[in-house]
């Protein structure tokens, strides 16, 4: 994906990052997760089904998380863009990655921080009024 101001950004399909870069990704795109626990990230990564990252040369600057059976839904768990990067489409490119790898039989589910709630009906997301939760305790 090439911008106005000459940055390239590359997408990659299951490119391996450290609990590092994941931390200072979110850290960077204002999501809430936890991001001083290291170990916590690390298994954030290696129990996701899918993960497509967006790279500015060496540098993560978004990542789209999910966990699916590939087969009828994908929970989209994580969806995060450096906020220098942000309102440039990358959020979107991920979605749609997100999509191709997963396949028109299934649905594509969120849980969406009440800052980004004008945000998804943008990029093509119905919101919902059936879904329920039990949250975590940490």
């Amino acid at each position: 994906m090439n911008f106005s101001d000459g940055k390239v950004i590359d997408f990659k399909v299951g490119a391996a990052i450290t609990a590092e870069e994941l931390s200072d990704v979110f850290k960077k795109s204002g999501i809430r997760r936890p991001v001083d626990d290291l170990p916590r990230l690390q298994r954030m990564i290696e129990h996701a089904d899918l993960l497509i990252t967006a790279w500015d040369e060496q540098t993560l600057v978004g990542v789209a998380r999910a966990v699916t059976d590939f087969s009828y839904c994908c929970y989209l768990s994580d969806l995060a863009v450096n906020e220098d990067y942000q309102k440039r489409g990358i959020g979107k490119e991920l979605v749609r990655l997100v999509k191709e790898q997963i396949g028109e039989e299934v649905t594509l589910i969120l849980l969406s921080a009440p800052s980004a709630m004008d945000y998804y009906p943008q990029i093509g997301f119905d919101k919902v009024e059936n879904g329920f939760i039990l949250p975590r305790k940490k």
